[in-house]
C-alpha cells in the first residue's frame, strides 16, 4: 500500500512523473500522460482533475493491474484504490510542518 502512496505523490508533485523513475519513459500533457516503466513491466495511465488524481496501471508481464484515486483538501488528501491482487485499500495523509502523516 505505501508504494502505491508513493508512486502517486511523485506522480502528483513532479509534473509529468519524470522525477519518479530513471527507466520510466512518459508522454502527454501536465493533466494526462501515460508512462511505462522498462525496468519493471509497468505501465500506467495518470488523469487529473482539479485537486483528484486519478491512476490506472497495468503490468503485461504479470497480468495485474491496479487502481488509485487520490483527493487532496487543503493539507489533507484522501488516497483509495485497488492493488494488484484485487483488494480495496484507503489511506488518509495531512501535510502537518513539512511532513506528512497518513493512517
Amino acid at each position: 500500500m505505501k508504494k502505491v502512496v508513493l508512486l502517486t505523490a511523485a506522480l502528483g508533485l513532479s509534473g509529468l512523473g519524470f522525477a519518479g523513475s530513471a527507466s520510466a519513459g512518459c508522454y502527454g500533457s501536465s493533466t494526462s500522460y501515460n508512462c511505462y516503466d522498462s525496468q519493471s513491466g509497468n505501465s500506467y495511465n495518470v488523469q487529473k482533475y482539479g485537486n483528484s488524481t486519478y491512476m490506472q496501471g497495468y503490468n503485461a508481464g504479470t497480468g495485474s493491474s491496479w487502481s488509485q484515486n487520490s483527493t487532496s483538501f487543503g493539507n489533507t488528501t484522501i488516497h483509495n484504490g485497488v492493488d494488484k491482487r484485487g483488494r480495496s485499500w484507503s489511506t488518509t495523509c495531512q501535510s502537518i510542518g513539512g511532513r506528512f502523516y497518513c493512517n
